[in-house]
């Protein structure tokens, strides 16, 4: 079984890069998404959730340059 999630929203801040064995890069960074809905009382309500995020090799390597 594999579970995929698409996360989109707002990066926190710059990614940190580490190497692991001098040869494999992992990123750290958080990410922001957003929910807005209408409560039961008609009022517009937005909440924000953040994200912990750990990329390792290639997808650590494009965090980097983007």
């Amino acid at each position: 079984m594999v579970n995929k999630v698409i996360l989109i929203g707002n990066v926190g801040k710059d990614p940190i890069i580490r190497h692991i064995n001098e040869n494999t890069p992992v990123a750290s960074f958080t990410l922001a998404t957003n929910e807005v809905y209408v409560d039961a009382q008609g009022n517009r309500q937005k909440n924000t959730d953040w994200h912990n995020i750990v990329a390792w090799r290639n997808l650590a390597q494009l965090a980097e340059k983007y």
